[in-house]
């Protein structure tokens, strides 16, 4: 007999239903469970290191979150350790409200691993691993080295390995230097009806590209240079790293025309108007510039012959923040090459010297510094720490060879050390704020003296204070961040608070920071709102369509091939900033999501962002991101006991 065609028992079973919703029960009578809401676990998708705080983040629903639990399982989906997640941390956005942690702190044997979710919340993390600091860090260092590389411009390019083009801008061998260009206010419109040219030609061939364009800037080159030289200081078994410092310091000193007092700020050029096409007119291969058939006065004249503009006039004043970063860079060169070739690095001294006698250390405040054409590309407010830094590793240059300038310039690194501290403009390690490294250098070089008021102890306070400034942000940000992260270089920014606590650590023994740093580096590498890694080919999210020419129109558009591994982009920016993006007849379309959901899923506090090849304004790489990027794995690398 089928029960329910007996009409009693139809309606007793229909009322059990109707009961069991109202009280919670099932059929049976039994309490039913909710279905688990749905929630998202963000990781350090690279690892953590063994013995250091570990922290993930979970956000979803605030009731679901509240009863939530979770289980950390191995590669061979045993479990290691389970709890309930931790406490809330703040509120994100509409579709995921609340955000918790989870702490990982106690994980400390080798493995791969994933957090799984369960209770009155569902999800599961991508995999991470727990490795000591050098086999975490030091192919992350690799991979970073692999995008310089990539980036190589000239004839001197390398082959295998990542992404590769052919010998490019062979023109610039014969480059013409053309007056400083006048533009608009806005510094969006070329003013000149043609470029002027000096009547000089130099030779500025190779160096590396500036970022997802092919510009070349003694600024940011000298920035990556100088961070090369320093992690070399810490792996110096890395050929492949020391023949990228070597790539950088051969063009820099192309850059500088000792005979004439000339510094060369710039090749090419990124704004222009009708009658000067510029670089970021055109979307193509490096290599397609030297096959353009063009003649003077044409618009694309200055694709292929591209010009070069002076950081200075001949033996004039060198503007303070290029001076100071290019002699910082060429004393580094001579303290590497003291012991293996003295006579080399005397001649790296000497060079550092004249330019930094150079500097123009009285600067009309009420003009922008010569950083760029136009200079709102690299705007910076700073100088008196570029200088910094020059003195420091002119003194330490000169200690290494028996120089007798060296207290002179230890003198000189204090006072503008003082200056900086003084200054209103105070930040914290990018490609516009050297201080960090500078201060470490010149307390070294003080070793333990006091001049012009200034000693280690005040050095030192002063990275406390970069440090202490992200460690405030970061406890009002839900997930952490030491970074703005509705602006532009959230990423690099974060990677500088790295490798300053790591910096800080190294000189004074005081690992106050070190829970800080590692934080920092785990949200700039998955542990974020959005779950993806903001450098290419780590973890298992990562941008796979970066607004760069290389990368678009000859790596792969899924993450499956060829990539531009090692790069670092720029992360998330103010929402305002996303309202165009760029497009070129031959750029390849290429839009990628997170693997479940929309990116605008994950926006929240003001701050946008998004995988697509025309946003520049979040995943297109730079040289000074990556190699900020580099200088904190290299450091982390070598931590104490790792």
């Amino acid at each position: 007999m089928n029960v329910l065609r007996s009409p009693f028992l139809l309606v007793t079973t229909t009322a059990v239903s109707i009961g069991a919703v109202l009280v919670g029960l099932n059929v049976y009578g039994e309490a039913a469970t909710p279905p688990a809401a749905e929630a998202v676990v963000r990781v350090d998708q690279v690892g953590y290191v063994r013995g250091e705080t570990k922290q993930a983040y979970v956000m979803g629903p605030a009731k679901a979150l509240a009863g939530a639990r979770f289980k950390v399982v191995d590669a061979k989906d045993k479990v290691v350790t389970a709890g309930r997640v931790g406490a809330v941390t703040g509120h994100w956005n509409a579709k995921y409200p609340s955000v918790r942690t989870v702490d990982l702190s106690a994980l400390n044997t080798p493995g791969t691993y994933r957090i799984v979710l369960s209770g009155t919340a569902a999800g599961r993390s991508p995999v991470f691993r727990i490795a000591d600091a050098s086999e975490l860090m030091t192919p992350l260092v690799r991979d970073n080295v692999r995008f310089l590389q990539s980036q190589r411009d000239g004839a001197d390019v390398v082959s295998g390995g990542g992404l590769t083009h052919g010998p490019s801008h062979l023109a610039d061998e014969d480059a013409t230097v053309y007056a400083d260009p006048h533009y608009d206010e806005a510094g969006e419109e070329l003013l000149d009806e043609h470029l002027t040219p000096t009547g000089v030609k130099t030779d500025v061939s190779g160096g590396w590209f500036d970022a997802g364009d092919f510009l070349k800037f003694t600024g940011t080159t000298s920035y990556s240079t100088a961070e090369l030289l320093l992690a070399e200081r810490d792996l110096p078994a890395m050929p492949a790293l020391s023949a990228e410092a070597d790539h950088g310091l051969e063009w820099l000193d192309k850059m500088w025309d000792g005979d004439s007092g000339t510094l060369y700020a710039q090749v090419g050029i990124g704004a222009g108007n009708d009658n000067v096409r510029t670089d970021h007119d055109v979307w193509r291969l490096p290599e397609a510039d030297d096959r353009l058939d063009v003649s003077p006065g044409d618009p694309d004249y200055t694709i292929k012959h591209r010009p070069v503009f002076r950081a200075n006039a001949p033996g004039e004043p060198i503007t303070p923040s290029l001076a100071g970063r290019v002699a910082a860079v060429f004393a580094l060169a001579a303290q590497r090459t003291a012991d293996s070739d003295p006579d080399q690095a005397r001649e790296w001294l000497e060079k550092a010297a004249a330019v930094y006698e150079q500097a123009d250390t009285d600067p009309d405040p009420d003009k922008p510094l010569v950083t760029a054409f136009p200079s709102g590309f690299y705007p910076e407010d700073s100088w008196q720490d570029d200088l910094e830094f020059a003195g420091a590793e002119l003194a330490l240059a000169a200690r290494e060879l028996g120089d007798d300038r060296e207290g002179g310039w230890t003198a000189d690194a204090a006072r503008w050390a003082r200056a900086y501290l003084d200054s209103d403009v105070k930040g914290t390690l990018n490609v516009a704020d050297v201080s960090a490294p500078a201060h470490v250098d010149l307390a070294t070089a003080l070793d333990g003296d006091r001049s012009d008021g200034v000693g280690a102890a005040d050095l030192y306070k002063d990275l406390r204070r970069q440090l202490e400034d992200g460690v405030d942000r970061a406890g009002h940000d839900p997930f952490g961040a030491g970074a703005v992260y509705d602006d532009f270089d959230a990423v690099p920014h974060t990677f500088g608070l790295v490798a300053t606590a790591q910096l800080y650590a190294k000189a004074t023994g005081d690992t106050r920071f070190a829970a800080f740093a590692g934080r920092q580096r785990g949200w700039a590498l998955g542990a974020n709102p959005w779950g993806t890694s903001f450098m290419i080919g780590a973890g298992e999210v990562y941008p796979h369509c970066p607004e760069h020419q290389l990368a678009n129109l000859r790596g792969s558009l899924d993450g499956k091939g060829a990539i531009l591994r090692g790069a670092v982009v720029n992360g998330p920016n103010a929402a305002d900033k996303l309202t165009d993006l760029n497009g070129f007849p031959t750029m390849k379309k290429c839009s990628a999501g997170p693997p479940s959901g929309a990116w605008t899923d994950f926006d929240g506090k003001g701050s946008r962002y998004v995988d697509d090849v025309g946003a520049w304004q979040t995943v297109e790489p730079s040289l000074d991101f990556t190699t900020t990027a580099l200088l904190a794995f290299a450091l982390t690398a070598q931590e104490e006991g790792a």
